[in-house]
């Protein structure tokens, strides 16, 4: 279950709840009992940071290291563009004015 964050709007108060995603948030302040409760959008309070946990606890000593989103600077791209479409050999007649 997620850890909530709420405030008072009145006194100030800030507090947290352990809650279901379900429940009703609180309607009035512990403190002050007034019902101008509100959320706090906060942070995470944990951050996944470094190797990895694949790095550090799954990897096998036989596995090498690889970039998951590309050699892209390694390996630059050789895309050959079409060639340019010729010009036609002859020219078009001009049109008349009649």
């Amino acid at each position: 279950m997620p850890i909530y964050a709420f405030e008072c709007t009145s006194c100030g108060h800030a507090f947290d709840r352990l809650q279901k995603l379900s429940d009703a948030d609180p309607t009035q302040c512990p403190t002050c009992g007034a019902p101008d409760v509100r959320r706090q959008v906060t942070a995470p309070a944990f951050r996944l940071a470094g190797g990895g946990w694949y790095e550090t606890d799954f990897k096998k000593d036989g596995d090498r290291k690889r970039n998951l989103a590309g050699d892209a600077a390694a390996k630059p791209e050789t895309k050959s563009e079409p060639a340019a479409a010729p010009a036609p050999a002859t020219p078009k007649p001009a049109a008349t004015a009649d």
